[in-house]
């Protein structure tokens, strides 16, 4: 690879099999953006004529479609609100505390993200089945803080070390308490990395299938579990709409995180995962 960007013509290949690989990963979502305005109830490609019928339906008389667009947003809001404060608690338990076992810890924490959906699901479907909590919203968004809560820890992680430990130790100095450093110092610098987990945690949540299937009832079903239903049942045109703004949620929220990536200041922009040593300094 290092050899073909060192000629011209490696450079076009290079381009080529970018762009084909872009194209490729693209595709599916153009398609499902094209067809949601489509007037064919089958979703045919390319579309005979257009139409925003599909998007007046999810609104109209008698849809279940908002109702589950709700119930998904206040899971979403609510699995939020629980990861972005289990995530900085134990991110700060890892980068500024001398943890023991700050690796053992750190891999615990990721697990969610390792095990397979389902049977992490399963697993809450045992806890909360005999509290008899299936159905609730609470349930459902504590079920999905469990993977939404690794995604937090790993950029606030990112954040707190991006931020210099001296202003903290200055502030000590002149007598400022732990709650003032933080109110004061810590949390306005890593303001855009909790934007950034608040984002992408609300979107873990939104999109979420497997334990909204085992957590939900007949009367709180997320938007994902209602897609699923329809398909699996009917073929609802008005799917494709549904999935047109999912993708939509999706862009919105990436676009926020570039923005926070391209104006935050100083490292809180870094976003990617961090190392956790065994032990001793994290710095």
């Amino acid at each position: 690879m290092i050899g073909l960007r060192d000629s011209v013509a490696g450079r076009v290949v290079l381009a080529v099999i970018s762009l084909l690989v872009l194209v490729f990963l693209g595709m599916p979502i153009v398609l499902i953006l094209v067809t949601s305005f489509g007037s064919d109830a089958l979703g045919s490609f390319p579309p005979e004529s257009w139409t925003m019928n599909w998007y007046q339906q999810l609104f109209a008389d008698g849809s279940r479609w908002p109702a589950a667009l709700a119930l998904s947003a206040t899971v979403a809001a609510l699995t939020t609100v629980f990861s972005v404060a289990l995530g900085m608690m134990a991110a700060i338990a890892l980068v500024r505390s001398d943890l023991p076992m700050r690796s053992a810890v750190y891999g615990l924490v990721l697990a969610p993200l390792v095990i397979p959906q389902v049977v992490v699901a399963l697993g809450l479907f045992l806890l909360f089945e005999p509290a008899a909590m299936l159905g609730s919203p609470i349930a459902i968004a504590l079920g999905h803080t469990v993977l939404a809560t690794p995604i937090a820890v790993m950029i606030l992680m990112a954040t707190l070390k991006g931020i210099d430990e001296r202003l903290e130790d200055a502030a000590a100095s002149m007598g400022a308490g732990r709650l003032t450093i933080a109110r004061r110092i810590t949390f306005p610098l890593a303001a855009p990395g909790v934007i950034a987990a608040a984002i992408f945690s609300f979107i873990t949540s939104f999109d979420e299938f497997f334990i909204s299937q085992f957590l939900s009832s007949v009367d709180t079903i997320t938007l994902p579990v209602q897609v699923f239903n329809v398909l699996q049942f009917d073929v609802d045109p008005t799917v494709t709409a549904v999935a047109a703004l999912l993708i939509a949620v999706a862009l919105v929220a990436l676009g926020l995180v570039g923005l926070l990536r391209r104006f935050g200041t100083g490292k809180q922009g870094g976003l990617l995962p961090v190392d956790v040593p065994a032990g001793g300094d994290t710095k």
